[in-house]
């Protein structure tokens, strides 16, 4: 039978300095995470979506502010659902017609999503989408695009450098209903997405992080509010502020980084390579020195 849309309550590991919550594909919702974009810059009350996919599924959170979710099977079975908690999301499978409506003013919306972007994916008539549903009532809902990892590793993370981090710019669709900004793996960053996580109810000033990984990669994006980003390769420095939704961070294993000076109402949305492993991180600093392999002499 076919799945059912349904929340999904996900880890809060609470902290004085701000709250952090994690997501992993195929652990804490249903399948692998291909591509990943937030929605921000809402007017309040507006309505978003209208429309159902053939093959995608989706996860859908409520980084700050709130908004319900409209879902309609097609067959008589209609459901509302109100997102108004970081650590709550909703779990849409393909099949299903959505809406988004009833933004609250400065609303973000993460979408997580089983697929790459493919127009013809979409089903943006009800009437199309009613037809379908009825065709596939009685089939099992099944993840049909599951690729294989297969993730570049190629950073040495005894040798990184902080000029092997890099801001990178990210796609911005403006529109008057709310811009989007849309990440796939390998398209615009260099790894697959195997885990999200983020930072919120962060304290004005605040200061976070302060380890480095051996082998994960990561992109970190202010996704509203603003923060600094202190990257230490062990030789040389550097600080990077973060304040666009449509700004990342690139960052390479053997860095390793701080999150400083957030501004108050702050979250920092962070993807990545790998799912959590205590093993991969160093989070004492002499720990991450000894790691480093001496620079060259200049010249050599």
């Amino acid at each position: 039978m076919k799945k059912s849309p349904k929340l999904i309550q996900l880890p809060k590991i609470l902290d004085k300095r701000g709250n952090l919550t994690f997501i992993e594909g195929d652990n804490h919702i249903p399948f692998q995470i291909i591509r990943a974009y937030w929605i921000y810059d809402v007017p309040g009350g507006e309505t978003r979506g209208g429309h159902a996919f053939r093959e995608q599924n989706e996860f859908i959170i409520a980084l700050s502010g709130s908004f319900d979710v409209l879902v309609d099977t097609g067959i008589g079975r209609k459901k509302r659902f109100s997102l108004n908690r970081s650590y709550f999301g909703l779990y849409i499978p393909n099949g299903t017609w959505r809406s988004m409506e009833n933004f609250s003013s400065n609303s973000l919306a993460l979408v997580l999503a089983s697929t790459t972007f493919d127009e013809l994916d979409y089903i943006r008539s009800y009437n199309e989408f009613v037809t379908f549903a009825k065709f596939s009532e009685n089939k099992p809902t099944e993840i049909l695009f599951n690729v294989e990892s297969n993730q570049i590793k190629n950073i040495n993370a005894s040798t990184s450098l902080i000029v092997d981090c890099r801001v990178i710019e990210l796609e911005k669709n403006h529109e008057v209903k709310g811009n989007i900004t849309v990440i796939e793996n390998r398209r615009v960053i260099p790894f697959d997405i195997a885990r999200v996580y983020y930072l919120y109810d962060v304290p004005g000033g605040q200061e976070r992080g302060g380890h480095a990984h051996k082998d994960l990669s990561q992109l970190i994006v202010a996704a509203s509010g603003s923060f600094d980003v202190v990257l230490d390769d062990g030789f040389n420095k550097k600080t990077v502020t973060l304040n666009h939704p449509y700004q990342g961070l690139y960052v390479v294993p053997g860095i390793w980084r701080e999150l400083v000076n957030f501004s108050s109402g702050s979250s920092c949305l962070v993807l990545a390579s790998n799912k959590y492993d205590e093993a991969d991180y160093m989070r004492e600093y002499n720990e991450f020195k000894e790691t480093k392999e001496p620079l060259a002499p200049k010249g050599e």
